[in-house]
């Protein structure tokens, strides 16, 4: 632990000082000030302490994998009470942990074993999921009202309740920079991984906060305030999550989308009119399609956005393009990171700016292929990304793994999330793609995501995914799972064409299936493993057509 190092609730014990009248968390009606949520979290706090929860062993005996602190899983949807349930956890130097609330219950309950949860934030109308996962038995479970009519499990604490404790209070302990912010990955390359971040670590690398930072400069941030940010994506993934921090940290209003009813763009463009919203968080052209078709249908006086930071997929260069015509006064920021680092690039575009190149934030870098060194600006040799300094400690519970994406090079410990990448001679950043996505054919290999990239520039393509599948000849072909837009016809021939006249031909695909919906995961991220399963049905790249539905 080093000088001016912060715990999350430290910081936001400082803001609250300076600006304790300001809303901090607005969910539709609910509307919440900083006073108001310290109160309430300091009260379930308490009633976490009762209950026995808190640290078990300090960090300084543990090993980088291990935890030593009660861990508490978070089964909400967005809410308020998602992020008072991090705070009241970590002031009761618990670590809350996301649980994927459209999970099965098969997956629910062997999370929960994983991780080694001791209680249960819940919504009521998932407490049938959780209670068929056998995940009620020993812990303790506190439910939040969602007004679905389900009643609460048996032995269930209501949410109310517990943040009303006043027993205790006077006892709470005092947060360690130390203590941990628990990631779990989303699983969609395998079992889904606990990511430990200590506090301090974490509050400078993803959540707004500044090396160094005094109570001063903590406090002068917050007088001035960070604008009104809205959080659209799941808070149940950890950039989701970052997002909120990084406004709250900074004094911000939070606006959080109700993420347990299906997209709606017209909503969250409501959202941004109705609560002048200044910054917008989204999921590549997941999120950004729809809302472009929205701002197209009829206008919105979304004047207030200027800032509209985009990540964990890719934002095409059309739907950027299209995105600053309607908006000229917006900045669009990409993100390029991960739960193991981080946002650790970014690229910003403007009307008549824009850019698909990354900007390194302090730390960044690119590992040797061999990684066994870092590599120099214009050096010729596609390396991994990586970054340095405030990174996380390990995966939970997995000492091999830690080891592998979390090695020590050249005397520091180094974050590598796969992914394939250059640093050019200006020391801008090129990701070329995730490396178990790339498709080995013939001897040449190539990067998805640069293929996907081409196929939705295709005016009559609405999205595409890209995979390898076995391939007698080539060891692996290109696959391309296309979705035509509404009554648009594309051949497999058209796809195959269209990819070659932007790339070498050897990246174009060999097969095509062409689909009424690409496989996506509920936050907008590419499901890979779907699209492996559907890429056995693509047909040659010959003659042919299909028609969008």
């Amino acid at each position: 632990m080093t000088a001016n190092e912060w715990s999350l609730p430290a910081v936001l014990d400082v803001v609250t000082g300076e600006v304790p009248d300001r809303e901090m968390l607005v969910w539709g009606t609910v509307r919440r000030s900083y006073a108001q949520v310290r109160d309430r979290t300091r009260g379930l706090a308490a009633r976490l302490r009762g209950h026995g929860l808190g640290v078990r062993r300090e960090r300084e005996t543990l090993d980088r994998w291990e935890c030593g602190q009660s861990p508490v899983a978070i089964l909400l949807s967005n809410c308020p009470e998602y992020v008072e349930t991090m705070i009241g956890a970590f002031r009761a130097r618990a670590v809350p942990f996301n649980v994927n609330h459209h999970y099965a219950p098969r997956e629910i309950g062997a999370l929960l074993d994983q991780i080694g949860a001791e209680a249960v934030v819940l919504h009521r109308r998932l407490g049938p999921a959780l209670a068929e996962a056998g995940g009620t038995e020993g812990r303790l479970l506190l439910d939040v009202d969602d007004g679905s009519g389900v009643p609460p499990l048996p032995g269930s604490i209501p949410f109310e309740d517990a943040v009303r404790t006043t027993d205790g209070l006077d006892d709470l302990p005092v947060p360690s920079p130390d203590d941990l912010f628990l990631v779990c990955t989303g699983g969609t390359t395998g079992t889904p991984k606990g990511v430990l971040w200590r506090q301090a670590d974490v509050y400078v690398s993803a959540a707004g906060g500044i090396e160094g930072a005094t109570r001063d400069l903590i406090a002068s941030i917050a007088r001035k305030g960070a604008g009104v940010w809205f959080a659209a994506p799941p808070l149940m993934h950890g950039a989701a999550q970052w997002t909120a921090f990084a406004g709250l940290n900074n004094g911000g209003t939070v606006i959080l989308h109700d993420d347990s009813r299906p997209f709606d763009p017209r909503a969250i463009l409501e959202t941004i009119e109705r609560e002048r919203v200044t910054l917008m968080s989204i999921v590549g052209d997941a999120y950004a399609r729809p809302l472009v078709e929205q701002m197209r249908a009829r206008p919105y006086d979304l004047s207030s956005l200027v800032r509209l930071g985009t990540g964990g997929a890719t934002t095409s260069a059309a739907l950027k393009h299209a995105l600053l015509e309607h908006l000229p006064q917006l900045t669009v920021v990409d993100g390029y990171g991960a739960s193991e680092t981080g946002g650790m690039a970014f690229g910003a575009s403007r009307k008549g700016q824009e850019t698909r190149e990354f900007v390194p934030s302090p730390g960044a870098t690119v590992l040797s292929a061999d990684r066994s060194r870092f590599l120099a600006p214009g050096a010729d040799e596609i390396g991994w990304a990586a970054r340095t300094g405030r990174t996380p400690l390990g995966y939970l519970n997995d000492r091999a793994r830690t080891e592998q994406t979390f090695p020590i090079i050249e005397g520091e410990r180094v974050a590598v999330p796969g992914d394939r990448a250059r640093l050019t001679a200006a020391g801008t950043i090129e990701i070329l793609g995730r490396d178990a996505m790339v498709v080995n054919t013939g001897g040449e290999k190539v990067f998805v995501e640069e293929v996907e990239e081409v196929l939705r520039r295709h005016p009559g393509i609405l999205d595409a995914l890209v995979v390898g599948r076995p391939s007698e000849r080539f060891g692996q072909e290109v696959v391309a799972l296309v979705q035509p837009r509404p009554g648009v016809t594309v051949s497999p021939g058209e796809v195959r064409e269209f990819v070659a006249g932007a790339l070498a031909r050897f990246k174009a695909p060999r097969a095509v299936l062409l689909c009424d919906r690409i496989g996506r995961h509920p936050s907008g991220k590419a499901d890979y493993t779907w699209a492996r399963q559907a890429a056995s049905g693509a047909v040659p790249a010959v003659s042919g057509a299909v028609s969008g539905r």
